[in-house]
């Protein structure tokens, strides 16, 4: 059992979980990410691991409600266990001073993008952020952003805060005063794909870290394939992270979009009892 020590809403829809996982915490890396399971009829939820405190032994993972098993846990509270939380799981982020790193974050994606800013700040780079959302109340994480960006720049979609417009304006802003060595993309499918291919225009080397369908974690199950370069790669053992320019985006796109209908029906269902329930 691993027990939430702190939770909070950062906004409607998205929650933070501090969890109690001594052995994960010692030795997560940026990159990595743990596969965890509510209960024994729970799904097994792949997250990213934003954040951790050596010292307190806890992890922290930010959780998007999309479906009924990310509902359940978002409703779970301090001093509420999880069933299973396995990882550190994935190859951990290469790490290096490369010189000017350009990052970029769309609505949830800036969370595990968060500590990839972190460690290439620490590790001397120069680092310049874009984080973007459809508007202010879902923009996440800015203070802990700015703390390691050199610069942090802001898009919405409606332009309720920072700059209006997508991702990809923010991005070809920098590209055009800066030299940028690297850039790390982390959000939405169709934002990474688009987000490549505006550094592809400028042949600056980037990676994405891909949100595919997962379930076992260990490569068996070959849920998460994903085409690399002509190449079948499995996200959970040999990513998350590809270069993304040789990401085959649209394939991964159709994938994720194969049980769309399935899952959006068996959270309608789930809604409706746990309205039932409560009124």
């Amino acid at each position: 059992m691993f027990k939430i020590i702190e939770k909070e809403f950062l906004s409607e829809n998205v929650a933070r979980l501090v969890v109690e996982a001594p052995y994960i915490a010692k030795s997560r890396k940026a990159g990595h990410f743990i596969i965890l399971r509510i209960d024994e009829k729970g799904e097994r939820i792949p997250l990213t691991i934003s954040d951790a405190d050596t010292e307190k032994g806890t992890i922290t993972l930010i959780v998007q409600r999309v479906g009924v098993s990310s509902h359940k846990l978002c409703d779970m509270n301090a001093g509420d266990t999880i069933l299973d939380v396995v990882g550190p799981l994935g190859k951990a982020t290469h790490i290096e001073n490369v010189g000017t790193v350009l990052c970029a974050g769309g609505g949830v994606g800036v969370a595990p993008l968060f500590p990839i800013v972190q460690a290439m700040k620490l590790a001397g780079n120069k680092v310049i952020t874009v984080i973007a959302a459809r508007n202010k109340d879902l923009i996440i994480l800015e203070d802990e952003m700015r703390k390691y960006s050199d610069e942090l720049i802001i898009m919405t979609d409606d332009g309720s805060y920072g700059n209006k417009g997508l991702v990809t304006q923010g991005m070809e802003e920098v590209i055009a005063r800066e030299t940028i060595n690297e850039s790390i993309v982390i959000g939405p499918a169709v934002m990474m794909k688009f987000a490549a291919l505006t550094t592809q225009k400028y042949n600056i080397p980037t990676l994405a870290s891909l949100n595919t369908i997962m379930v076992d974690g260990t490569g068996m199950c070959g849920a998460c394939r994903v085409t690399v370069g002509g190449k079948t790669e499995f996200v959970c053992v040999n990513g998350p992270e590809f270069d993304a320019h040789k990401v085959n985006f649209d394939e991964m796109i159709n994938r994720l979009n194969s049980y769309k209908a399935k899952e959006a029906e068996g959270y309608e269902e789930y809604l409706e009892t746990l309205n039932a329930v409560t009124n």
